[in-house]
């Protein structure tokens, strides 16, 4: 195929030629070769790698992801278990996010299935967002179980097993900043 210029690059690859700038500014591919007027030169290896980057993008990798992905990709020496574990913790990021979803769409469909949408100046929906949060049972004894442990000084229970997600999900600190609000305040 030979060397490509950044734009068959780009529809090699299936990205546009900002993205492939974008991801070497990011240091996600080398910098490649250039003519002498300085147009940048791909090869089917940088092709490649893009095609990789785009692939990994499509199934939500954070780049710091896909940095360790296209390390483990290039070295011949790699266990597959390593694949496996980062797949692994973006499976579990992707539920976890799935949940969240499925939760916000059910309370947006009970809100809209409870607003009247006549005349009346009334509505179910701008009193459900302005409502106090109420954190789901779950989150609620998750949360608990955290606020236990931080008052006892340990959170070796608390961690998170190796296939979940590095940071808590926004929802659970949200729950946890509103199950907070329930408590009585200590004397």
């Amino acid at each position: 195929m030979g060397q490509m210029n950044i734009g068959d690059a780009a529809a090699a690859a299936g990205v546009t030629p900002k993205m492939i700038r974008h991801y070497e500014s990011l240091g996600l591919i080398p910098d490649v070769q250039r003519t002498e007027a300085g147009y940048r030169l791909y090869s089917e290896r940088e092709v490649g790698m893009l095609r990789f980057i785009r692939q990994a993008r499509a199934l939500g990798f954070p780049v710091k992801q896909i940095e360790s992905l296209l390390a483990l990709w290039r070295d011949d020496q790699r266990a597959s278990r390593e694949v496996k574990e980062l797949a692994g913790r973006q499976l579990a990021e992707l539920e976890e996010r799935q949940r969240e979803i499925d939760e916000m769409r059910s309370t947006l469909s009970a809100m809209v299935a409870q607003c009247k949408g006549d005349d009346d100046p009334h509505c179910a929906i701008l009193e459900g967002l302005s409502a106090p949060a109420k954190p789901a049972d779950g989150e609620v004894k998750r949360a608990a179980k955290t606020l236990k442990q931080v008052r006892a000084g340990s959170t070796a229970g608390a961690a998170k097993p190796c296939h979940a997600p590095a940071a808590p999900p926004q929802s659970a600190h949200a729950a946890l900043t509103a199950w907070l609000r329930t408590l009585p305040p200590q004397r």
